[in-house]
């Protein structure tokens, strides 16, 4: 490599990597307990466990189990109802006073009972809720969902840069070296240079997942103004309907519609996940990764009748894919570990970095500060002449 390209490339590597750096130490810090956050949760006493029962019990009906909870907030309309995939005894149903509410109440319902087991804690608990803000959108919204967007872009640049650099940098090098009998830079250099290797596919796929996490929004809105907005055709013009269908009902045509599929999530009409005339039965695959890619079902919230029913989108597909890669979540526990330690060393590559940029800094001034101090000592300067 050329020395222009190779100052070229410097160039790019320092400024993305600052840029990108303190922003990227705020994900990570707040990453490592997310990638946990199931474990904390029975730490801090925020799961919900199904009640044990005397005798196992089937399904039971799933409109029972929306009234049971509704009848803790009469004034509440149901939103959304969804299962995790290892807990199917439990239904977890979210009230809010309009489709869009923020403010919104989760309940959690025996399944098999109907019974009203708990109001668990908002994402998690304060702890494990503020972590979660603070990584998907520091508080901000959609703004800083995107503005993280553009870090994670940086963080990519930075990466494949830092690569770049590696080859002609450890050309005389053994892999792995660090040279701990030379001054302390050089050695947290050598740290810095060999994490970021041996990390370098992790913080990829990590980086690239959590950008396209940011898009969510985005693209959910654009899949409502396509295709959603395609299948609504018929109901161009319609009232919302005013009498509602069987939820049980809905959710039984649409299982034996998607044979091999089970239930994931259920949005009411209104809520961004289906129209004001639909319920959205979203149906996913029985395995750990099968369960992350969903099929949408739109069943008449008035008649209960299936409408459609289609494969999503390449990029939506993409989303749901990108967001257990970015935490980890879908590998069991040796995959939590794994993804703890990456993010551990990218801790260390972030501070190593800023640290080494901070001692050039300090050099280069102290060098130029020589250099002046030189230029104004006038023996020094005699000396220099006569040495030539």
């Amino acid at each position: 490599m050329s020395p222009v390209s190779l100052r070229r490339w410097s160039w790019i590597h320092k400024w993305s990597s600052l840029v990108c750096t303190v922003f990227m130490l705020l994900l990570c810090l707040t990453g490592l307990p997310l990638i946990y956050h199931h474990e904390i949760g029975h730490l801090l006493g925020t799961e919900v466990e199904p009640p044990v029962l005397a005798t196992e019990m089937p399904r039971g009906n799933i409109d029972q189990v929306i009234a049971s909870a509704k009848a803790l907030y009469p004034t509440k309309n149901p939103m959304y109802i969804s299962q995790e995939m290892d807990v199917p005894e439990i239904w977890n149903v979210t009230l809010g006073d309009h489709p869009n509410d923020e403010n919104y109440k989760p309940i959690a319902v025996d399944a098999r009972t109907a019974r009203v087991i708990a109001e668990p804690a908002f994402e998690g608990g304060v702890f494990m809720s503020t972590m979660l803000r603070l990584h998907v959108d520091m508080f901000a919204g959609l703004p800083g969902k995107l503005f993280l967007g553009l870090m994670g872009l940086l963080l990519i640049v930075a990466i494949v840069s830092g690569a770049v650099l590696y080859s002609p940098f450890m050309r005389k090098l053994d892999f792995g070296t660090v040279r701990h009998e030379r001054s302390a830079r050089l050695k947290w250099l050598d740290i810095h240079n060999v994490l970021g290797i041996v990390t370098l596919v992790w913080a990829l796929v990590v980086g690239a997942t959590g950008m396209i996490n940011t898009w969510a929004d985005v693209l959910l809105k654009y899949w409502q103004m396509t295709e959603i907005a395609e299948m609504l055709k018929p109901y161009e013009g319609s009232a919302p309907p005013t009498r509602m269908a069987s939820m049980h009902e809905a959710i039984l045509r649409a299982e034996a519609a998607e044979p091999g599929m089970k239930v994931g999530f259920v949005a009411f009409p209104g809520t961004p996940f289906t129209s004001a005339h639909h319920y959205g039965i979203f149906m996913r695959g029985d395995e750990a990764f099968s369960s992350r890619l969903y099929k949408p079902v739109l069943i008449d919230a008035e008649t209960g009748q299936i409408t459609d029913s289609r494969d999503l989108p390449w990029y939506l597909t993409a989303l749901l894919v990108s967001q257990p890669l970015h935490f980890g979540d879908y590998g069991g526990q040796w995959m939590k570990f794994l993804w703890a330690m990456l993010d551990l060393a990218t801790i260390v590559i972030l501070v190593t970095g800023l640290y080494l940029w901070v001692k050039r800094g300090r050099k280069a001034r102290a060098r130029a500060g020589d250099h002046a101090a030189e230029s104004h000592d006038i023996p020094a300067l005699a000396r220099k002449q006569e040495a030539s």
